[in-house]
């Protein structure tokens, strides 16, 4: 597995480098210290699988800055790193398709936990931050998140993941079909159900043919 992390603080950097090298230790993690770097460090390594990106750094403003990864990366799933603890920016990051809002005043053991959720291919935002209030350590994922009003647009690939779901193809078949890891399979299906306001795989699938009730 490869990583990238991109932050303009070289002790964020180093802090999350030393963290994830020592939860996986077989995981190869790269660094960037601005948008354009981290830009850069992708085009030249095709094969990163995942990046942690603080919303603030230097080249773009913060959301600015994770559309143009997510329009020249979208395969790539993006963890965002911030100082921001408001409901407000946590909605508007997930509305731009990461999989994560890991808050930098987290604890160690939270800080852990969130990194091993999300290195093992599952979504972390904090609940509690969601529902209106500010960080207390401890907390699980949300078990429904609120975001994308009336659905929002699905992107090109996320559109040719759902045809194949629809299809009947599982998540290997999907990966194997479109060039993709399962990982990555799994983030855009997450995203398609976010989008959808669907919780489970077979509720995206019930939707797509027509069985789900409503449809």
């Amino acid at each position: 597995m490869k990583v990238l992390v991109a932050d303009d603080h070289w002790m964020i950097r180093s802090s999350l480098k030393h963290a994830i090298g020592e939860l996986y230790k077989s995981c190869a993690v790269l660094d960037a210290s601005s948008y354009p770097e981290a830009v850069q460090t992708l085009a030249e390594n095709p094969d990163v699988d995942l990046m942690f990106v603080d919303l603030v750094m230097p080249g773009l403003s913060e959301f600015e800055g994770i559309r143009r990864l997510r329009a020249g990366f979208p395969d790539i799933p993006i963890a965002v790193i911030s100082v921001h603890e408001d409901r407000e920016h946590v909605l508007h990051a997930i509305e731009e398709g990461v999989i994560a809002y890991i808050p930098k005043s987290a604890e160690g053991s939270e800080l852990i936990r969130a990194l091993k959720i999300v290195l093992n291919g599952d979504v972390y935002f904090p609940r509690d931050i969601l529902q209106g209030g500010r960080l207390r350590t401890g907390v699980p994922l949300p078990p429904e998140p609120r975001v994308l009003p009336n659905g929002g647009a699905f992107t090109p690939r996320e559109d040719e993941v759902m045809e194949l779901v629809r299809r009947g193809r599982s998540n290997a078949q999907i990966a194997e079909a479109l060039g993709l890891s399962p990982n990555t399979v799994r983030v855009h299906l997450r995203n398609v159900g976010l989008k959808l306001q669907l919780k489970e795989r077979s509720e995206i699938e019930a939707y797509l043919t027509g069985r789900l009730p409503g449809t």
